[in-house]
């Protein structure tokens, strides 16, 4: 990701889209074979120092790559851009790199949830507490959870890889999206300025919007940094809760941790998440940058205003380079994944009896109880067990309930105490767990998008 967003790669892009662009050209008579051997021979000569120096007096760094090039390319440099604007140029590239990118993210997405399919089918039946409002609640199954963190990286897989596919580019439009300059300059050679176009972009694997202005809508830079905001929200929520169920209170998950790994210069016991504390760091400067796009989008006025160019230079390359780096890290943690069983049987029978509530009081009901009289019963014994948790004693509340006249009346002792097992309250946690681990292998492995630049 690095290498594809690197400054040598973007100027090798733009070398072979010029290259292209001589080629389709050629084939209306404006550019000889013998030019165009000329620009082949010089299309990698990528010279930054140059190219910066000349860029220090000109101010314009496309400008300063064309010098470059046309100075090297002495035969064909002089035929390089012709009826091109800048924009032509750049934003054809920065469309191929960014379907170059959303291709590498959503493969990196499918080997990520390979990982999670594996944790899946081996923790699907693991009964485990689940929590609303950061409260106890009632019982899942780890593999469950685990599909939960998974469906989302599995929407933001789909959604790249479609993503990938469908991006369109500005195509070759000129000054202000009419195409005029070719239209001029390829009058009476029997070639259109759609078919040149055509050509052109059939080298990059691009198709073209059918309108645009001197840029493609900077709407299509909103929608891709916008949908690698929404991986990192995925993201950000799975590694939030990592840290939450490592965090001492719980205790129940933790990241993989080393035998030299130090957790903290002044406390020499200390085992931090770092792994999910920077994927929610990195999280953040995607979600921001999703902003400054946004702003673009909304501010690029009439035909083109150029208020764009600095903070889209940053928050594109930035975006995907978070992301990359924030789906390596969520594989680190899925792969070394460390489950304590101990603790969360522990939280299990300290929570769990409070879940059987719901089950005493649908077998009561059914036998004629009456529904809010006995769920105020229910309630009143549940928060005398709380009173008895928070002093640090074991759960009573299955000895309340099966001390209860009431409740006795409609459900007996035994059956309390089989409805009082909270690992029998997972309802369908298990079988949907295998069913979308299932779903994750049968996935098919995204096509990937390449460019014709070694990275």
């Amino acid at each position: 990701m690095r290498a594809l967003f690197s400054e040598e790669t973007k100027r090798r892009m733009w070398r072979r889209f010029w290259l292209a662009l001589a080629q389709a050209q050629a084939q209306a008579g404006l550019v000889s074979e013998e030019e165009l051997a000329d620009l082949r021979r010089y299309v990698d000569a990528v010279d930054l120092a140059a190219a910066q120096e000349i860029e220090n007096e000109i101010h314009h760094d496309l400008m300063a790559e064309l010098r470059v090039y046309a100075s090297q390319a002495k035969i064909g440099g002089g035929k390089l851009h012709l009826g091109a604007t800048s924009m032509d140029v750049e934003d054809n590239v920065d469309t191929a790199r960014m379907r170059v990118a959303l291709s590498m993210l959503s493969d990196a997405l499918r080997s990520l949830l390979d990982a999670f399919a594996s944790q899946i089918e081996k923790y699907a039946d693991l009964p485990c507490m689940a929590y609303t409002h950061l409260q106890a609640a009632e019982p899942t199954t780890l593999g469950y959870r685990m599909s939960m963190w998974a469906n989302d990286f599995y929407l933001d897989c789909e959604n790249l890889k479609c993503l990938a596919g469908w991006l369109p580019s500005k195509g070759l439009r000129g000054a202000v999206g009419t195409a005029a300059s070719y239209e001029a300059l390829l009058a009476g050679t029997g070639v259109s300025p759609e078919q040149l176009e055509r050509e052109v972009l059939d080298a990059f694997g691009l198709s073209a919007l059918m309108i645009t202005g001197q840029t493609y809508s900077r709407r299509l830079d909103y929608i891709v940094v916008a949908n690698l905001a929404a991986l990192a929200a995925s993201a950000s929520k799975f590694a939030s809760d990592v840290r939450i169920l490592a965090s001492s209170p719980f205790g129940e998950l933790g990241e993989p941790f080393t035998s030299k790994q130090v957790g903290s210069s002044a406390m020499p016991f200390k085992r931090n998440p770092i792994l999910s504390e920077r994927i929610c760091s990195l999280a953040r400067i995607v979600s921001a940058h999703a902003g400054i796009t946004w702003q673009n989008a909304a501010n690029n006025l009439l035909e083109r205003t150029l208020d764009d160019s600095a903070s889209r230079r940053v928050a594109i390359p930035e975006s995907f380079l978070a992301a990359d780096e924030i789906v390596m890290l969520a594989q680190k943690i899925v792969d070394g994944l460390r489950v304590d069983r101990r603790r969360i049987s522990a939280n299990l029978e300290r929570f769990g009896p409070f879940a059987a509530t719901e089950a005493v009081l649908v077998a009561a009901a059914k036998r004629g109880a009456d529904r809010q009289a006995l769920h105020e019963r229910l309630r009143e014994a549940s928060m005398r067990a709380w009173e008895a948790l928070e002093k640090s004693e074991k759960n009573p509340l299955a000895e309340e309930l099966m001390q209860d006249k009431t409740i006795a009346q409609y459900v007996g002792r035994d059956e309390i105490k089989l409805l009082m097992n909270p690992a029998d309250h997972t309802g369908l946690a298990a079988r949907r767990a295998r069913e979308f681990a299932r779903k994750v292998r049968s996935m098919e492995k995204p096509e990937p998008v390449k460019i014709d630049v070694p990275l």
